[in-house]
């Protein structure tokens, strides 16, 4: 039988970068050798692209990028050449390709730049395609959408960079503390910072314009987040619900990937009724955002059990203990089989 050629993208220009790593190790080592042949292509922190033969313990320590077995390589944007251009020295070598499943998180990977190219390319990708991937990394657009769509997201206000102290106190008097302030365009909770008055706002605004230009101010949520796992074009597979009990004061990127003080309860701690409105929910968020493939979508459970949208993750953490596979392998998915499905949903018509 043939082998469908893969091509795993890890790494990334993109605070996420260690993430990818770890994501994609876990990847490359329950990807079933039998049916796949698997082409490694890693992006430096710098940008560089590299094409690697190494084994997964060096991306995962982070020295593949030192291997000698590291030569450029690049997505001809040519839709003829279906493939990628491997750069030796003189020697352009084109190695054809069936599939791309980019295991980048965050920007330059999950926000729609790589997934353009590789619709320029025309060749399949898994998950989300160029635009859903934008909208969903957008955290103001993604939360106007569901909106429109009928879905509860917290009050919140939208700064940029240029704003004048005069006007943000202007714009978030409407809002009551605690605040979260968020980079709009960011994932891992990377820049996110809660306050609880008006003399850390412009403290926390500083760290968020490092990561973009583009700020989103919201009222915290009474209440715990949940998560739901989706996979699927057009018939959809729905994980089983999880929830993220605190210790602190919100889930920020130390605890995502430690969890030194936090908890996961997967399923949630939920009544029957409530798991199915959570879900129903999150297909409409889902579907209104135009997601393909798979995604994450988090919400905001309160104590009077409203559902408040919060943020989808179109290429979530992806280790074989990430909350997403584990959501899935609550209703009898391996991790094997959930990448089979990924890569099958991404070459469907």
């Amino acid at each position: 039988m043939k082998k469908t050629t893969v091509v795993i993208l890890f790494g990334g220009r993109s605070a996420e970068y260690e993430v990818s790593l770890q994501s994609a190790g876990s990847v490359i080592e329950s990807i079933d050798a039998e049916k796949y042949r698997v082409v490694l292509i890693g992006i430096t922190r710098k940008g560089e692209w590299l094409k690697y033969n190494g084994d997964v313990q060096c991306i995962q320590n982070d020295t593949w990028h030192k291997h000698p077995s590291c030569v450029p390589a690049i997505i001809s944007p040519d839709p003829s050449a279906h493939g990628i251009l491997v750069l030796n020295g003189r020697n352009i070598t084109t190695i054809p390709v069936d599939v791309v499943f980019p295991i980048l998180h965050g920007r330059n990977g999950e926000d729609g730049t790589v997934q353009g190219l590789l619709e320029i390319a025309g060749i399949p990708c898994v998950g989300c395609g160029m635009l859903s991937s934008a909208l969903c990394m957008d955290k103001d657009v993604a939360h106007r959408l569901a909106n429109l769509a009928g879905v509860n997201t917290p009050k919140s206000v939208v700064v940029f960079s240029s704003i004048s102290d005069k006007e943000l106190f202007e714009r978030t008097a409407c809002l009551k503390y605690p605040l979260f302030v968020k980079p709009s365009n960011s994932g891992s909770s990377i820049g996110i910072t809660k306050v609880f008055n008006q003399n850390k706002l412009k403290d926390a605004l500083y760290i968020a314009f490092q990561h973009d230009r583009k700020v989103l101010i919201e009222e915290a949520v009474d209440g715990f987040e949940v998560g739901c796992a989706i996979l699927g074009n057009e018939i959809l597979t729905i994980g089983e619900i999880d929830e993220i009990e605190l210790s602190q004061d919100f889930f920020d990127y130390t605890e995502k990937y430690t969890l030194k003080t936090s908890k996961i309860h997967m399923p949630a701690r939920i009544d029957s009724y409530t798991a199915r409105r959570i879900k129903e929910t999150a297909v409409i968020i889902y579907r209104a955002l135009g997601c393909r493939g798979f995604a994450r979508v988090d919400f905001f459970l309160t104590p009077e059990n409203e559902i408040v949208f919060n943020e989808v993750n179109t290429i979530p953490g992806f280790t074989a203990n990430s909350r997403y596979p584990n959501m899935l392998k609550g209703i009898g998915m391996t991790f094997p089989e959930i990448i089979d499905e990924l890569i099958r949903l991404a070459m469907e018509p």
